[in-house]
């Protein structure tokens, strides 16, 4: 992985993915005690980041690769940004999803055209189901995370952060992303390290599930115990990948932890200040800004709200919750 191929990625996305804003706001200001600029890709095509690695990956795919389709596995938004970007190269496309997905992403998947396949997350393997159907139908394994490629795509938000910082005049600040596989947080990393390098990646993990953040500290890859169980499902993988862990041991600080009710919260003020739709695991990071001023130093934070796909029960319990 390179600044190179995050650049090439960048021309292939182009007119394609969105350009998504960075916003402000002074009420989130004052909660944090400093500033606090949100990186608003819940704006991105699908609702999350995630169709800027799909479209650099498949957009890479020979004619004859993408003829035959190609299969991932997703709690939903990764699985909606290969979709979409399947679909516009003309491709079938399978996905495997865990049972206890939000069902807008269930739904908004197989609107997307793709063949859905459920399984438990907690008591069956999504790589032995992703490997057998690409191995008996011919598909090609587009990962979540750990994939040059995706990582190439997701790295160019990193690349807009540091143009838009960098106009704004911020040259010093942690950028807190929330972090699953790690495959965004590794992604802005790099590009950050080559445009910005001033500017520093915090990954921001769910409360029982900060795999990365255990990792980091351990100096080696740790699993999660469980895999379900958080509403921050968007951001729950079952350890950091290969491919991006060692990318965030070299470029990353420390994680940072969030409570569920923290993520509820932010989510709930994502809306009322902002007046975008996050969901929870798109907020964490925005949560940790918020919540943990302690972990950070300086006058800014950069927070990505990764995704909107948002239950419309779960939106209304953190509405509910902030007026509580």
């Amino acid at each position: 992985m390179n600044i190179d191929m995050i650049r090439a990625a960048a021309e292939r996305i182009n007119g394609h993915a969105r350009r998504t804003p960075i916003l402000t706001s002074p009420f989130l200001d004052e909660i944090a005690g400093r500033q606090v600029f949100v990186k608003a890709e819940c704006l991105q095509h699908t609702g999350s980041f995630k169709f800027r690695g799909a479209w650099s990956a498949v957009s890479k795919l020979s004619d004859n690769e993408l003829k035959t389709g190609v299969i991932a596995f997703s709690s939903g938004n990764h699985a909606q940004g290969v979709s979409l970007a399947a679909r516009e190269h003309g491709a079938p496309a399978v996905i495997v999803m865990p049972s206890d997905a939000p069902q807008v992403k269930i739904d908004n998947t197989r609107a997307l055209g793709a063949e859905v396949i459920l399984f438990d997350r907690a008591t069956e393997d999504r790589d032995e189901i992703g490997a057998r159907l690409a191995a008996e139908r011919g598909l090609t394994l587009i990962k979540p995370f750990d994939d040059p490629l995706v990582i190439a795509g997701q790295g160019t938000a990193g690349l807009e952060i540091a143009q838009d910082m960098t106009a704004l005049g911020i040259t010093t600040a942690d950028v807190a992303v929330c972090c699953g596989g790690g495959g965004l947080t590794s992604g802005i990393a790099l590009a950050l390290e080559a445009d910005a390098p001033g500017l520093r990646v915090r990954p921001a993990e769910p409360e029982h599930f900060d795999d990365m953040t255990r990792s980091l500290v351990a100096g080696k890859i740790v699993r999660n115990e469980r895999l379900s169980g958080s509403l921050m499902d968007a951001i729950i993988t079952p350890q950091p990948g290969d491919i991006t862990f060692p990318i965030l041991k070299r470029l990353s600080g420390p994680g940072i932890v969030v409570t569920e009710t923290e993520a509820l919260r932010a989510v709930a003020l994502a809306f009322e200040r902002l007046r975008i739709v996050v969901e929870p695991g798109g907020a964490a990071a925005l949560a940790a800004a918020l919540f943990h001023p302690e972990e950070f130093e300086g006058d800014a934070v950069i927070a990505v709200a990764t995704g909107g796909n948002v239950d419309a029960a779960v939106f209304m319990q953190a509405l509910e919750a902030s007026r509580a």
